[in-house]
């Protein structure tokens, strides 16, 4: 029953995430976070654009908040904004904006935006970035265009959990393009990493025993003084 419950919440959740990222439209989002408390449901939406997200006045808000409850039932939702700190760091915000340059200006001009978003996310302080789109770019034929800079990770638990991934689709004249972002954050633990340590001992512990040191060289000469004294 707790399993069911749990598949039922999650579900859930996915149908308002994609309900809400359908709703704001090209608003980039890097997440959306559903819980259920006492007083009603709290969702919380990650985006680098709150503005558009509220809207004037609230006005956005307020529709979201009745589409919801029509939608799926909530009795009391309540809409919060949450704050990110670096969107070049987040690859669905990356994704979406892509996919929104793509939409302004055309397919003419992929390469160009490839470039600037890789060199975004890497002046943002990222270990490693890959890009790929992929649709009929800007020939009649489909193809897979690769943007990538720095190191990434792609096998092993560094790459399922670690690496932040994201999928976005625009739609152009030509057809339907794909967008695939890839992410390395800053300080990424890595398994393969070595840190050489330079000061293993603190040097007030070496001080410590270079003095502990030195005091022993003096008692041992102070006692051979005393030695020869004793037999002249």
């Amino acid at each position: 029953m707790i399993e069911r419950e749990i598949i039922k919440d999650k579900f859930l959740e996915y149908k308002v995430t994609n309900y809400i990222r359908d709703t704001l439209g090209d608003v980039p989002i890097r997440e959306i976070s559903v819980e259920k408390h006492h007083a009603g449901e709290r969702i919380t939406v990650y985006t680098s654009a709150p503005g558009l997200v509220i809207g004037r006045e609230g006005a956005n808000i307020k529709k979201l908040t009745k589409q919801l409850i029509q939608e799926f039932g909530f009795e009391n939702p309540q809409i919060k904004i949450g704050e990110v700190e670096e969107m070049n760091l987040s690859a669905a915000i990356v994704a979406r904006r892509i996919a929104n340059d793509l939409a302004r200006f055309g397919s003419q001009k992929f390469k160009l935006t490839g470039f600037r978003s890789l060199s975004g996310v890497m002046d943002a302080g990222a270990m490693g970035v890959e890009i790929k789109i992929s649709g009929k770019l800007p020939s009649s034929r489909a193809k897979r265009w690769r943007f990538h800079k720095g190191y990434l990770k792609k096998t092993g638990y560094v790459s399922d959990f670690l690496v932040d991934k994201a999928i976005d689709k625009v739609t152009l004249k030509t057809g339907v393009v794909g967008i695939q972002v890839s992410i390395m954050l800053p300080n990424t633990p890595l398994p393969d990493k070595i840190e050489y340590l330079k000061n293993v001992v603190p040097q007030e512990v070496i001080a410590s025993v270079e003095e502990e040191k030195k005091a022993d060289i003096e008692k041992v000469e102070v006692e051979e003084k005393k030695d020869e004294v004793v037999e002249q």
